[in-house]
């Protein structure tokens, strides 16, 4: 068995992990009775922890921002301290990790005295980014409330400006965010669609949400659907050929941001490339260099044959 000091502190993980637990699931994740977790959160409570309870079927527990930051023993500067570096790693992908500094932003945002929370605010509303790569900015704060969109597990109100600069508001299913490196992706499922998309997060203009429980069951990869929504998205026209390279090679000549990458065997790679026209693709994979052949459309491999007897005819004219 652990020792109580180790389950309290596996408690408050579990805690931390979304807003609300019922007995029975922090029961469930700690291994332990929910007469045990009924205890250790009494004594979460002695020790300074705001641990909140719930009456009725959809009660439960939760942690709510207390008066100080237990058990690390923080002052407000170094709290304050903590949360801007983890704001900014975040913002700026400097770990590498992005993912793994909001989520730590996040568990320390929901612990956070009030009185700090408010000046991260004022920091937040005062500092300017450079974009990076010309990428548009997204606040910090919009940034938290999509995650936590994420983590509710519950259908959220979507206030978005589309590329023509449309607003519009729609019921989404929240799922992930993506950061490709140059920008923040949130994918959901846009519920009257029926069908999962990927929004700008920097068009983002108000997630709100609704109470309403879901369960996603048909989740798709959120990398994958940001990678053949930004390769493909723009383009009229899309073109599936096969590299005779591997994922890693393919990877390394078209790029992700480029098209969408499937393994067929152990030496070859399908990808899909969007443009704009056949002629405008086959100029593109003419620039590959390599032997490659065009799966579909027959519009983009006649005009790759076309071109490629063109630039024969000219060699022979030479």
């Amino acid at each position: 068995m652990i020792s109580a000091s180790a389950r309290l502190l596996r408690l408050v993980s579990v805690l931390a992990a979304r807003p609300s637990w019922t007995c029975a699931e922090l029961a469930e994740r700690t291994e332990v009775t929910e007469r045990t977790v009924r205890r250790d959160i009494a004594r979460l409570r002695e020790i300074g922890y705001a641990v909140e309870s719930e009456p009725g079927p959809w009660g439960g527990y939760r942690l709510r921002a207390g008066s100080r930051v237990p058990p690390l023993i923080l002052d407000d500067e170094e709290a304050l301290a903590v949360a801007v570096g983890l704001r900014e790693a975040a913002l700026s992908g400097a770990l590498g990790g992005d993912q793994a500094a909001l989520s730590a932003l996040l568990k320390l945002r929901q612990v956070l005295p009030r009185r700090i929370a408010e000046r991260l605010e004022e920091m937040d509303a005062a500092f300017v980014h450079t974009p990076r790569s010309a990428a548009p900015q997204i606040t910090s704060g919009m940034l938290l409330e999509l995650a936590a969109a994420c983590r509710r597990a519950e259908r959220a109100r979507l206030a978005y400006r589309d590329g023509k600069g449309r607003s519009t508001v729609r019921d989404v299913d929240p799922h992930r965010l993506v950061h490709t490196g140059r920008r923040w992706y949130f994918v959901a499922r846009d519920v009257d669609r029926d069908e999962w998309r990927t929004f700008r997060a920097d068009r983002v203009e108000r997630v709100q949400p609704t109470g309403q429980p879901v369960e996603l069951t048909d989740a798709p990869d959120p990398a994958q659907l940001v990678s053949r929504s930004t390769a493909n998205g723009p383009y009229p026209l899309t073109a599936t050929v096969r590299l005779p390279l591997s994922l890693e090679e393919a990877l390394r000549l078209v790029p992700a941001t480029v098209g969408t990458h499937r393994p067929d065997g152990p030496g070859a790679t399908v990808v899909e490339i969007g443009g704009p026209d056949p002629d405008g693709l086959a100029g593109y994979l003419l620039g590959l260099a390599v032997p490659l052949r065009v799966l579909a459309p027959d519009s983009v491999r006649e005009a790759l044959a076309r071109r490629t007897r063109e630039l024969l005819a000219a060699q022979s004219d030479d």
